[in-house]
């Protein structure tokens, strides 16, 4: 009887066997964009800078960093591994949701990448796919990568800055909400912080529910609701921010700069819950912990006039009340104070 010879399997290739040049060549072309989504591009990668349009005179600018180990593990104690489309989806979603918080609109992006020799090439070029998937499949036609650096190091970072442009009105801040005005939330939060506790619990990823994987995909993949911001703004918002680190966190930041209260609703926070029992009854966590102080939904938190008609998307969630003479700004739930809760990057 003939023996069967094993076959060790190739070591995939790592960056450090590839040029920078050879890198790119392998990135550049994921982040191609057709003429739908390169409007504002005038000039991409390839020189020592990109040239963008600005046709509204005004530029917004946003940039945020997601760190190995820090905003992302590379395989998580269930045993979920991150791919790269994992990492650069959600490196264009938090970064997009910034500038649809200003009520504006992405024209344009560029990427900085840092990467330990090991890497593998497989991952760094599903990194560019899930960027531009993102960017495509969140509803940002207008934008695209306009460049961009690599760099090594110990760990995996990635680095997006991005622009956008207002085209027209003011940029809806912080500092803007009236006492009278409704408070309303558009898309969701707590789902992402489900996922999380999902990724970090001791539950393996291949034992969970359809549902509990979709959570978790929201926290791997979020869904920002893009479409939101500029109809916020041109509905008459008074003030918007997006959550990205918690409702009452958040919350709390946008009522320190309008010097108001928010007094949130208390059933509709409980119907926020909706979804989020399939993670809680796993792992006996009150559900509403993740509404009130889990981050990375994206959702966007705004203010309206209690005369105008919420823009599709948005939901009532509470009311702006102004300041008692022993109030500080900040939220209450029914009227009474709430804690801050939150993701702090320097606290946890």
């Amino acid at each position: 009887m003939r023996e069967k010879l094993l076959t060790v399997p190739e070591p995939p290739l790592a960056v450090a066997t590839l040029s920078e040049a050879e890198l790119l060549a392998r990135i550049f072309p994921r982040l191609a964009s057709d003429s739908r989504h390169a409007a504002a591009t005038l000039l991409g990668p390839g020189d020592d800078a990109a040239i963008v349009a600005a046709p509204d005179g005004r530029t917004v600018i946003s940039i945020d960093t997601q760190v190995q180990d820090q905003d992302f593990r590379l395989q998580w104690p269930n045993g979920y591994r991150t791919t790269g489309f994992d990492v650069g989806w959600k490196a264009a979603a938090q970064n997009l949701s910034d500038i649809n918080a200003m009520g504006a609109t992405a024209t344009s992006m560029v990427v900085s990448l840092t990467l330990p020799a090991v890497t593998p090439v497989s991952w760094v070029e599903d990194l560019a796919d899930g960027l531009a998937a993102g960017i495509l499949n969140l509803g940002a036609e207008d934008c695209s990568v306009a460049g961009g650096d690599l760099g090594r190091g110990r760990e995996i970072s990635v680095s997006v800055a991005v622009l956008g442009t207002l085209s027209g009105g003011k940029a809806v801040l912080r500092a803007g909400a009236s006492p009278g005005d409704v408070l309303a939330l558009a898309g969701t939060v707590g789902r992402a912080a489900a996922g999380l506790a999902l990724l970090e619990s001791d539950t393996g990823i291949d034992s969970l529910t359809a549902e509990q994987r979709n959570l978790v995909t929201l926290q791997c993949r979020p869904l920002p609701p893009l479409a939101a911001g500029p109809l916020a703004r041109s509905g008459g918002a008074t003030a918007m921010l997006d959550i990205s680190d918690g409702l009452l966190r958040d919350g709390t930041r946008l009522a320190r700069a309008s010097k108001v209260i928010l007094d949130l609703d208390p059933q509709a926070l409980k119907d926020l819950e909706e979804g989020l029992e399939p993670a809680s009854d796993l792992l006996g966590t009150d559900p509403m912990d993740w509404v009130l102080s889990g981050g990375e939904d994206h959702g966007l938190l705004a203010t309206f006039p209690p005369t105008v008609q919420l823009p599709p998307g948005f939901t009532a969630i509470g009311s702006v009340q102004a300041l008692g003479d022993n109030d500080n700004p900040g939220i209450k739930i029914a009227g009474h104070t709430a804690d801050t809760g939150g993701w702090d990057h320097f606290a946890h």
